[in-house]
């Protein structure tokens, strides 16, 4: 599981989810931390993948992974100018 190593900015609030980049992990191959409905979980985004979840329903995992898929574009966009020198 991840550990929050810094400010997390969020990105986007959607259908009760909460989708934000921890500061400190530029390093890191572009990804998604998610909050919502008592879960935590982290995916990547390109690919689109889980990396690790607790506490979400198959059902919401889907959802996240659908929201995920339809705004990979604007979380690359962000993730860039977060952290512009990362590897993407």
């Amino acid at each position: 599981m991840w550990y929050c190593a810094g400010p997390m900015p969020t990105i986007l609030h959607e259908q009760g989810f909460q989708f934000s980049f921890f500061a400190a992990e530029g390093s890191e191959p572009p990804h998604i931390h998610v909050r919502g409905s008592g879960g935590v979980g982290k995916w990547w985004i390109r690919p689109i993948k889980l990396a690790s979840a607790r506490g979400f329903t198959a059902s919401e995992l889907s959802k996240i992974e659908r929201i995920i898929r339809d705004n990979q574009g604007y979380f690359m966009q962000r993730w860039n100018q977060s952290f512009p020198t990362s590897e993407r």
